[in-house]
């Protein structure tokens, strides 16, 4: 698909001119050597009003950023992993309140971190079991190695686990390794950004009786005409996929990293739910309009609207947001004026949250600073492409929304 303007932005409530801000201030951050090259897409009542590209896919090869050009997606595998729970939800093979250790054992008995180091840490049992809810709405108790913030986070790169797994290691001998680690906190107790979204892939897998990434191509990709989202990258594929950039410390200049950027072009040992895909601007906008849409696009529907509701819905207690629930470490969102649902950061109030986006957005983004919004009050999708490196290196999300909002006339 060649991704294009569709009508005159104005048709869709657009100034065309202060759309235009949106690429000179892209730009400024590819004339300046901060990024490598980017792609936006913003689409208004299912049709595109804008779409802009500068700067290059690969520096070093002169290759620019095309509308086709592949994009590791990173977390933005998340909603894709927990559309597939839902469906299976929907299907009654297994409900949000069931304990995930009826199809994943190794999570039987698990035990909480209470205090002591990484080396001595001292465990209580788990009040009760970590259930389906859990895993997709972050509040399971795992974590992530990179956060650096807790002695259970230290634990997990002892083990292997810090922006990746251990060479090797299959997603089912990755969920037996993270059972073995203790809880950072009581199963439901608080929202922690973390590897819940990559054992809720295994859940999937086992459930199904498919690995996730069959299911994902048989009952998710294919079906929504999602060609090119896949868990790696090989063949003439290869000449369209981004090269992964860091920023150079003290400048924050791109700088190329071919060593971990390389790992999409081999066929993963663990299909990562929570980061390991691969996938293109035009692919992951119908993901994004099959969303908006209620769970159903060109007349093909994965999932009930009743159930799309559910899932970009609050559901953090007492429609809380994470600034009262997370722990205040690195997350793909800010968290102040956000919830989280199934799957989804869901904008509660845009005032705290400084944003001019509207009440029940809901979004989410990817380590190499992807990301995209759905807001079903103006009938709005957003998505922007690049490939830095974290993610936290410059705000890019803000700055975008205040640039896609203030067009919006």
């Amino acid at each position: 698909m060649d991704l294009k303007a569709e009508t005159d932005p104005a048709e869709l409530g657009f100034d065309a001119g202060r759309l235009a801000r949106i690429d000179r201030r892209m730009a400024r951050y590819v004339d300046d050597g901060l990024l490598p090259g980017w792609l936006t897409v913003v689409t208004r009542r299912g049709v595109i009003a804008h779409v802009s590209r500068y700067g290059h896919r690969d520096i070093e090869a002169g290759l620019p950023v095309e509308t086709d050009t592949r994009w590791r997606i990173f977390s933005m595998t998340k909603p894709v992993t927990s559309v597939a729970a839902m469906m299976l939800v929907e299907e009654g093979v297994f409900d949000l309140t069931d304990p995930i250790h009826h199809w994943l054992p190794e999570f039987r008995a698990p035990r909480v971190y209470v205090k002591g180091s990484s080396l001595r840490p001292v465990t209580e049992p788990a009040t009760e079991p970590i259930r389906v809810w859990h895993l997709l709405t972050h509040t399971a108790g795992l974590t992530y190695g990179f956060h650096h913030a807790h002695p259970v986070d230290a634990q997990y790169r002892a083990a292997g686990f810090e922006w990746s797994t251990p060479p090797g290691k299959t997603l089912a001998e990755c969920s037996e390794a993270w059972a073995e680690l203790p809880l950072v906190f009581q199963p439901g107790a608080e929202w922690n950004y973390s590897v819940a979204t990559d054992v809720l892939g295994r859940l999937v897998e086992v459930a199904s009786g498919m690995p996730l990434d069959e299911f994902f191509a048989q009952r998710i990709f294919t079906p929504l005409g999602m060609t090119d989202t896949t868990f790696h990258v090989e063949g003439e594929a290869l000449e369209s996929l981004a090269a992964l950039y860091v920023p150079e410390p003290g400048t924050r200049r791109a700088v190329r990293n071919d060593a971990f950027g390389s790992s999409i072009t081999q066929r993963p040992a663990c299909l990562q739910g929570g980061a390991g895909l691969a996938s293109t601007a035009a692919d992951y906008h119908r993901f994004t309009q099959f969303l908006l849409r209620g769970g159903e696009l060109d007349g093909v529907r994965l999932l009930s609207p009743r159930t799309v509701r559910l899932m970009t819905s609050n559901h953090l207690p007492d429609d809380v947001d994470l600034e009262a629930f997370g722990r205040p470490l690195f997350a793909e969102i800010p968290f102040d004026g956000f919830g989280f649902g199934l799957g989804f950061s869901v904008l509660r109030d845009p005032v705290k949250a400084k944003t001019l986006s509207s009440v029940g957005e809901y979004a989410w983004g990817g380590a190499a600073s992807t990301a995209f919004w759905v807001d079903p009050a103006e009938e709005l999708t957003v998505l922007f492409f690049t490939q830095l490196l974290p993610s936290s290196t410059h705000p890019l999300r803000q700055q975008l929304r205040q640039l896609v909002y203030q067009a919006l006339v």
